[in-house]
């Protein structure tokens, strides 16, 4: 049996994602709003502005509801002396080991939503990729920069 991470992120990801889950949505709106108008300008089927608003309602369900959940479900990650794991990804799980001694930097950023709900991602910069820790606590965020930072700088005097 194949152990998964054990640290979650902060429930209230689910928040901040459902909010931009929401913007997206709003995009939807427009574009039916949109076709609504030409179908009556132009005379169209009425069936074009049935079928723009279920893609309306379908891009709610969807991105409002379940692609926050399922993301929120699959995101696990765990920090160890040797390497940092994660795990995510909505239908094709994908797994991600980073040694330390491949780290060259770690950041925090915190964007507006975030900083409503006080959270913060932590980015881990390699040579060759960057790799996303989303919505952490705000403290907890702080604590894993400083603590990989540290790993990363004590992996690198070993080698």
């Amino acid at each position: 049996m194949v152990l998964e991470p054990k640290n979650r992120i902060s429930e209230r990801a689910l928040r901040v994602w459902r909010i931009s889950g929401a913007v997206i949505s709003a995009v939807f709106l427009l574009l039916a709003g949109g076709v609504i108008g030409l179908t009556i300008f132009f005379d169209w089927p009425i069936w074009i502005s049935v079928t723009a608003i279920i893609l309306f309602i379908l891009s709610i369900y969807f991105f409002v509801i379940l692609f926050p959940s399922l993301r929120w479900k699959r995101w696990r990650y765990e920090v160890r002396e040797q390497e940092i794991e994660l795990q995510h990804g909505l239908f094709v799980i994908k797994r991600t080991l980073v040694p330390m001694v491949r780290v060259q930097h770690v950041d925090t950023a915190q964007g507006p939503i975030l900083r409503k709900y006080k959270l913060a991602s932590v980015t881990v910069s390699t040579a060759a990729t960057t790799h996303e820790i989303p919505a952490l606590e705000l403290s907890e965020a702080e604590e894993m920069r400083i603590s990989i930072s540290r790993l990363a700088r004590v992996a690198d005097e070993d080698v």
